[in-house]
């Protein structure tokens, strides 16, 4: 895949509708998996000690502020020109608006049944999404314009375990 160019990437963006504020969509499950290998479940649990259940998370540093990533599916999509997004490697792909704005650290979310609450540790992208979409793509999302919009995504950590499946609701249950 040829990544897109800055330009491009910021047309497509724009031409972008607004996603829901309070009441979204889940749209894609990931499971990393070693070797950055990923599965894309029908449903996972999401667990309060171990984050996704299977996912490498728990198999690394495992730093409660970093339990599970969403990012918006529509972004992703963009990102990936259409194709498999599950290699940006993030655990949930939403039909939500992720902003700053929408969603600050603190912030409480129900995905189906499970309780979760935004973390303030910031999900910036790093060398491996710069591989995967293009090092346009990475700048993109840190100028001043986009990085309030969270273009890579919040992490989320969890506060009552259960299991999550594509098309389940993702609520805004509370903000600071």
């Amino acid at each position: 895949m040829v990544p897109l160019s800055f330009d491009v990437l910021e047309r497509e963006l724009r031409s972008l509708s607004a996603p829901p504020r309070d009441i979204g969509v889940v749209r894609k499950l990931v499971r990393r998996l070693p070797a950055e290998g990923r599965e894309c479940p029908e449903s996972v649990v999401l667990d309060a000690d171990r984050g996704l259940i299977g996912d490498q998370w728990a198999a690394g540093k495992a730093n409660p502020e970093a339990q599970v990533t969403v990012m918006r599916a529509d972004v992703a999509s963009v990102m990936c020109r259409g194709g498999e997004y599950e290699v940006l490697g993030d655990n949930l792909f939403v039909e939500l608006d992720t902003s700053a704005s929408n969603l600050p650290p603190g912030t409480r979310i129900r995905v189906g049944v499970v309780e979760c609450e935004v973390t303030p540790k910031p999900h910036t992208g790093c060398h491996k999404f710069s591989r995967r979409v293009g090092a346009d793509a990475l700048a993109l999302t840190r100028t001043p314009e986009w990085k309030p919009q969270n273009l890579r995504g919040v992490h989320l950590r969890v506060l009552r375990s259960g299991r999550v499946a594509v098309g389940d609701a993702i609520v805004v249950e509370s903000r600071p």
